[in-house]
């Protein structure tokens, strides 16, 4: 609790720092890479019919994803504390990456936890990490997914809670995380707002975007909760579809529960314990939602629905072939459900996709889905 209280009182005393907010500005102007492209898919609109489709290419952020925003902003919290170190917990790699190249950027020493699972299925986030300088433990206990490299994280915070700040990854845990990286990523939907009104004189009718922890869907949402006109429509793991019991979604089939400092919807099993999940993506399947995206739900302000993972695949190969863009397994949940609202609505309606990061980092994911046996092929032989 000391650690919490002295995280809120850093965080609303940064918001009001006028030194903070340009120093914040400016390393998202000239680090980050802000404003990130709002980009207007004719091919793609043109193919499907219906309505005009937008994304926010997130994934040309630095280091490929909007991780890199709260990442930034928490660093720069830590930093103002006096903290000398930073952990972190990572599912699909992009949390942890972004957390290892701010504790390059501003000198603090890393560790991030990642599922040993994840580690598997995302080595090449695995290696840049550690390049960065980062030291990245796999975490074998429970399911050895994003949950549990969460618990991990908690214990280190909590054993070194003097020299250390955990850069959480979401908007989920103990307040104020919630509220700090919704903060640090609404810098998403202020542009999308200002870039939508530049493009069409208008605001955007839909703002899709995928919803795990809630991180990039918050950011995206929060200019639009007062616009109600503007429909926002949030995107869980479907996984194998929502009676296989290898998925993710968890405002359908959840259970309110406190878990990991938070209170929210959680996939528990029968004795309340918290449930195994799945998801083709390493960053969607975790069995908690964030609380601000509970109440958004609770107060239907947000429409929440999820993806298949066979419809999230066929959005990724729908999406390189018509527009050249790879969109991260994740991403594509959001695009997956795209492709299903645009052709039932009038060509004068608009969609903005938060396309929340890039697809490199599923290249082994994707190879094994797709059964590219020439990539393959080419490993074995490098292997050699």
């Amino acid at each position: 609790m000391p650690a919490l209280a002295e995280l809120e009182e850093c965080f609303c005393s940064a918001k009001k720092d006028k030194k903070f907010q340009q120093e914040l500005a400016q390393t998202f102007r000239t680090y980050v890479g802000r404003p990130t492209p709002l980009y207007f898919c004719e091919n793609l609109s043109r193919e499907l019919g219906g309505a005009k489709i937008f994304v926010k290419n997130e994934g040309l952020a630095h280091t490929g994803a909007h991780k890199i925003n709260h990442c930034v902003g928490q660093a720069l919290l830590a930093r103002r504390m006096n903290k000398q170190r930073l952990i972190a917990e990572t599912g699909a790699g992009q949390h942890g990456l972004a957390t290892a190249t701010v504790a390059a950027k501003f000198g603090f020493e890393c560790v991030i936890y990642m599922g040993a699972l994840d580690v598997a299925r995302q080595r090449p986030n695995v290696f840049w990490m550690e390049k960065l300088g980062a030291k990245v433990i796999p975490v074998e206990f429970g399911g050895k997914r994003l949950k549990d490299a969460v618990n991990a994280a908690l214990k280190d915070w909590i054993t070194n809670v003097r020299t250390t700040h955990y850069l959480l990854g979401s908007t989920l845990g103990p307040h104020p995380f919630p509220e700090v990286n919704r903060y640090f990523q609404s810098v998403v939907g202020h542009e999308i707002k200002l870039q939508m009104q530049e493009a069409t004189g208008k605001l955007p009718d839909y703002v899709v975007a995928c919803v795990g922890g809630g991180s990039n869907s918050a950011g995206a949402f929060n200019a639009f909760l007062p616009h109600k006109r503007v429909k926002l429509i949030g995107v869980e793991a479907g996984g194998k579809g929502p009676n296989s019991g290898a998925h993710a979604i968890r405002l359908r089939s959840g259970r309110i529960g406190i878990v990991e400092g938070y209170k929210s919807y959680w996939l528990l099993d029968d004795n309340g314990q918290v449930a195994d999940t799945h998801s083709i993506s390493a960053g969607l399947d975790y069995a908690g939602i964030g609380p601000l995206h509970a109440l958004l739900h609770d107060q239907g302000r947000v429409t929440y629905t999820y993806a298949l993972d066979k419809e999230v695949l066929h959005a990724v190969e729908l999406l390189a072939r018509t527009e050249g863009i790879f969109p991260a397994l994740e991403s594509a949940h959001a695009l997956a459900h795209t492709v299903k609202l645009a052709p039932g609505l009038a060509r004068s309606k608009t969609i903005v996709v938060n396309l929340s990061g890039r697809g490199d980092k599923d290249i082994f994911i994707l190879a094994k889905h797709l059964a590219d046996e020439n990539f393959f092929d080419f490993l074995r032989e490098y292997a050699k």
